[in-house]
């Protein structure tokens, strides 16, 4: 290596801040982006209907097993719903024409920053963290259990990071608070350390009522009655199944006119069957009949349709990611959202990887352009999964956030403008000229492309002088330096010390329990 091969430091310095700077202005935050790419189809409109009409055969003929929520199946049975026992059937087309008779195509869901709503539906897509992981993993710590500490963190990262539109709601367990209060302490968290949307609990509906009341004390018991301030996710018990707990709390959000994501959690093979039109038709049945039921709960209350699906491998069981069938079950079942006319939520950065490595960066390549071109409108999981959602990895959440930052410029699709076109600078150079100064490229080269804040792509000898680090370890850097930085959005103080009022009494109010 010679002394031509080293920058100088302040010519590095230089050249650090100018890129830096154009990062700034070429990767401005957006509340949400706006679809202009077309979804892509893998089936026929006839094969979608045949698969509403499976659906509705296992409706009709199998119905629905309710778990232990009696209320559930009488407020069905209201309905006019077949009921016997504890299992529902469903007259065919019932549930689609409940759901497409009240549930919204549209909505807004309201952040404690007005500048941070986000509008849930077509066209547009909103990006959300990982979600539900008992561990952590880092360079430094490994895997570990996750405390409360890393639930802050995740949501200050969360809140930092320009790709990710919304808080997201349990972006891990903090095992070290008891299992029946820990949800005061994840919602107080969204509610104090950052200040865009977020989702509450859904582990008990009493845990889901208090979620709701709390968003009541932020934004104003009224505001509730018009508005949709929180979010629950509720995952049904497949097979054809759903119990207390999810379905109960998706009747408190519901009746408080808040947003309820449903989503059944099909593991092909296990769950539902093998073949991809056979898990989606599944997968809508067992979706039809949640949304169905937060209509009849409350006409108009907002529903996203939600699908996770994934493979397994035959010889162990254990979920696989990144893999073809659960990519184009994730397509069918956009199609068949749209058809619906309700928000759709599914797709993610998956991996079944135990560290931010090779494997974990093609699987989750894989399932984020599935994503972004099936049309998903809510995306749960952008960043930070591992280990099949056992573990939100640190460094994980940083090179994912990352890769979905081309999300705009991809959704924003061809740009068929003048200058889109550039034919005047193709006129203009002429054979065997290059357009490196030309006034074209001049006028766009700042935002022409879109740029990766963490790939590094210098020379090999200004990469050795500078540290030889991996993506993993410039990842590190960059949540340490992210949460050194970190400043807290501002709270109101009247708010903030009713909040604490109500956690601390509805807290002393009842034992520590770790179920």
């Amino acid at each position: 290596m010679t002394a031509q091969d080293v920058e100088h430091p302040a010519v590095r310095r230089g050249r650090t801040a100018r890129q830096t700077e154009r990062l700034a202005r070429s990767m401005e935050s957006l509340p949400y982006l706006t679809r202009k790419l077309a979804p892509v189809e893998v089936i026929s409109a006839e094969g979608l209907a045949l698969i509403e009409e499976n659906a509705d055969t296992l409706l009709e003929q199998v119905g629905i097993e309710i778990g232990n929520f009696p209320e559930a199946v009488e407020i069905f049975r209201g309905a006019g719903a077949d009921v016997d026992g504890t299992r529902v059937r469903f007259a065919r087309g019932m549930c689609r024409q409940i759901v497409q008779a009240t549930a919204p195509h549209v909505f807004t869901q309201r952040a404690r920053n007005p500048k941070r709503d986000v509008v849930i539906g077509d066209p547009y897509v909103v990006l959300a963290p990982s979600y539900g992981s008992p561990f952590i993993h880092n360079l430094d710590d490994g895997r570990r259990y996750a405390t409360i500490e890393d639930f802050r963190n995740f949501v200050k990262l969360t809140y930092a990071n320009h790709t990710l539109h919304h808080g997201g709601g349990t972006l891990c367990e903090p095992v070290d608070l008891p299992v029946n209060k820990r949800h005061f302490d994840m919602v107080y968290s969204h509610i104090r350390y950052t200040d865009k949307a977020f989702m509450g609990s859904v582990t008990q509906p009493s845990r889901a009522q208090d979620s709701v009341d709390m968003a009541k004390i932020v934004f104003g018991e009224e505001t509730l009655e018009r508005e949709h301030v929180i979010m629950g996710l509720a995952n049904a018990n497949s097979p054809m199944s759903w119990d207390y707990n999810m379905l109960g709390s998706a009747k408190v959000y519901a009746e408080n006119n808040q947003i309820v994501l449903v989503t059944p959690f099909i593991l092909g093979g296990a769950m539902a069957p093998v073949t991809i039109a056979a898990a989606a038709t599944q997968t809508l049945a067992e979706a039809l009949a949640g949304m169905a039921f937060c209509q009849i709960v409350r006409p108009g209350a907002p529903v996203i349709f939600g699908s996770f699906a994934s493979s397994m491998s035959m010889q162990s069981g254990a979920p696989t990611f990144g893999t073809p069938e659960p990519q184009l079950v994730l397509f069918i079942m956009a199609a068949l959202a749209r058809r619906l006319g309700v928000p759709f939520r599914s797709g993610g950065n998956f991996t079944a990887s135990k560290v931010p490595d090779y494997q974990a960066a093609y699987e989750s390549a894989i399932s984020f352009m599935a994503t972004m071109q099936a049309g998903v409108n809510f995306n749960l999981h952008t960043a930070g999964w591992l280990e099949g959602g056992l573990a939100i990895g640190y460094e994980k959440f940083i090179l994912d956030a990352d890769q979905a930052s081309m999300a705009q410029a991809f959704l924003a699709g061809v740009d068929l403008s003048d200058n889109g076109y550039a034919l005047d600078a193709m006129l203009a150079g002429g054979p065997g000229q290059h357009f490196l100064g030309s006034p074209h490229t001049l006028a766009n080269f700042e935002n022409a492309f879109w740029r990766s804040e963490l790939s590094n792509n210098d020379s090999f000898e200004q990469w050795e002088s500078e540290g030889a680090r991996d993506a993993a370890v410039r990842a590190n850097e960059r949540w340490k330096r992210t949460l050194r930085d970190y400043e807290a959005p501002p709270l109101d103080d009247g708010i903030h010390e009713a909040l604490v009022e109500w956690i601390d009494r509805r807290k002393a109010s009842f034992p520590d329990s770790d179920v």
